[in-house]
């Protein structure tokens, strides 16, 4: 499963669960994804300002949308897209414009071994929150960025203000195991939502100017195809597809009815507009 690449030990179970159901199930849902984040694109590529001729790095750059519309901003530049699902990564060769100065490489960016000093931007979206040791990662990024070089990410603040995301697992709860406990410095989704603690991974691994702005979107997880469609990203896509990956054809069942009545609660005709809270991260290299 995870023959071809060199990754950090720790990380292991993150780099096995996304060559597996999860990143088959991006793939497979690859387009409904791109449409429900594209939002959340939009805004952190606003604020990353990709030029042409810049060279940047796309950390966890999945099925290839970030890549894809950076690879468009900076024209004569280059675009490394770095991630370790294998699935994902073929996905996003696919989808590769004709000429585009895009490359795309499975590793973990804890351990690759980056062109030194020779990128402008290190950019990502929700792809930087799965390292078991950040600032280690950070700091081998950022021995990839040019000084004066920038990095912007979007990550997830809170659980808890993120309805797109908790609905549909709080229905599920009901007849599913709890999903382990994360402890505030494990790997996970949710695992740069504290403030003080991005300021601390990212001033260890060398940073400075650390920002963090708080962005708010409603996010239509049908992406306007109506309450079916709304379901299959609610159990397809997260942490209740986490929750369901061992459970039987039965409990599925009785999830998908909970969930189903919990989106409908939601539903605004064709859409099922859901909360969502983001950090746009920005800092420099020096």
């Amino acid at each position: 499963m995870n023959a071809g690449i060199q990754y950090d030990p720790k990380n292991e179970a993150e780099v096995a669960y996304w060559n597996s159901t999860a990143g088959r199930h991006w793939v497979e849902r690859q387009e409904s994804q791109d449409t429900l984040l594209a939002p959340i694109l939009t805004a952190a590529l606003e604020r990353a300002q990709a030029r042409p001729g810049e060279r940047v790095v796309d950390i966890g750059c999945g099925t290839g949308a970030s890549s894809i519309e950076l690879g468009k901003q900076v024209a004569s530049g280059q675009v490394l897209g770095v991630d370790v699902s294998a699935p994902m990564l073929a996905r996003a060769g696919e989808r590769i414009p004709p000429g585009a100065p895009i490359k795309f490489v499975r590793a973990d960016a804890t351990t690759y071994k980056f062109e030194p000093a020779a990128f402008d931007l290190l950019f990502s979206r929700f792809g930087v929150m799965f390292f078991a040791e950040p600032a280690r990662a950070f700091a081998n990024l950022r021995a990839a960025l040019k000084p004066g070089g920038r990095l912007v990410f979007a990550c997830w603040r809170k659980f808890d203000e993120n309805g797109w995301l908790q609905v549909p697992l709080r229905a599920a709860q009901a007849h599913v195991p709890p999903l382990p406990r994360l402890g505030p410095e494990d790997p996970g989704p949710f695992s740069f939502a504290d403030e003080a603690r991005v300021q601390r991974i990212l001033a260890d691994a060398g940073f400075a100017a650390v920002k963090l702005e708080p962005r708010d979107f409603a996010l239509d997880i049908a992406c306007g195809r109506g309450l079916d469609e709304a379901l299959q990203t609610a159990m397809e896509i997260g942490p209740t597809a986490r929750a369901l990956q061992d459970q039987n054809a039965e409990v599925r069942t009785a999830v998908a009815t909970s969930v189903r009545h919990a989106l409908q609660l939601h539903q605004r005709g064709n859409q099922v507009p859901l909360g969502a809270a983001i950090w746009i991260v920005t800092a420099t290299n020096g």
